[in-house]
């Protein structure tokens, strides 16, 4: 049976670099019971900007909390819960712009919120295609996450490397050596764009720490768009690791 709805909004225009990393420095982030979900054996990061449109939390929208950005960092895992394995992602570090979001995020859902001031635009570009830019402000710094992508859109393909990094439906956190919090995200497949040409542009160190930096500052191994669709995230559960 379902869980209650948490929060019910869009996530709309999904920009997603996806790097390569060491599984090493990932072993610390990886919350207990679930084990790393690789591609091909590679353990991949992602890099993702996209936008919350028409957001609700508990059937609220929040004045000035309805529509903003948002930049995440994270990477997959896969959950046995005895009869099944699920695929879920956990992030590392995400950046909105209010101040609300992180409170209510880091303490219900034991999320890695951050507010920093932000922006971002849609431009449109020359041969059928469009620019989509998001950006955050740190330590007087205008960080860049951006693609061009073509207007003609497709549908994501069985076995792809597009359905594995969009089709991971759960989340995980950590929330002590023996807790986990899982939670549902439900969506519709998303349809894709081709990627023409990227942009990310970042104080990785002070983002995300000094390990990452030898990842996230050479050339990704894909770049993906995805238009996105109405979400629903349902109340978490605890896992407790025997």
């Amino acid at each position: 049976m379902a869980k209650r709805e948490f929060l019910k909004a869009q996530w709309k225009n999904l920009v997603m670099l996806n790097y390569e990393v060491d599984p090493e420095i990932l072993k610390r982030h990886i919350p207990p019971g679930t084990v790393l979900d690789l591609w091909e054996g590679k353990a991949l990061v992602s890099m993702v900007g996209f936008m919350f449109l028409d957001t609700a939390v508990m059937g609220i929208k929040w004045p000035w909390h309805v529509n903003f950005e948002e930049v995440n960092l994270r990477f997959y895992v896969r959950y046995f819960n005895g009869t099944e394995w699920k695929r879920g992602a956990v992030f590392i570090s995400e950046i909105v712009p209010k101040s609300m979001i992180v409170l209510i995020a880091n303490n219900l859902y034991k999320e890695h919120y951050r507010a920093l001031p932000m922006r971002s635009s849609i431009t449109p570009a020359a041969d059928n295609h469009t620019e989509f830019l998001y950006e955050w402000k740190l330590n007087g710094r205008w960080n860049k996450l951006g693609a061009t992508v073509s207007n003609k859109l497709q549908a994501i393909e069985p076995g792809s490397p597009e359905e594995f990094i969009l089709e991971h439906y759960w989340g995980y956190n950590a929330l002590s050596v023996v807790k986990t919090m899982e939670y549902q995200v439900e969506h519709i497949t998303w349809q894709t764009g081709a990627v023409r040409d990227y942009v990310f542009d970042a104080d990785v160190a002070a983002l995300y720490g000094e390990e990452f930096k030898p990842y996230l500052e050479k050339e990704p191994v894909s770049a993906f768009y995805a238009l996105g669709s109405d979400i629903v995230v349902r109340m978490g559960e605890k896992i407790v690791v025997k």
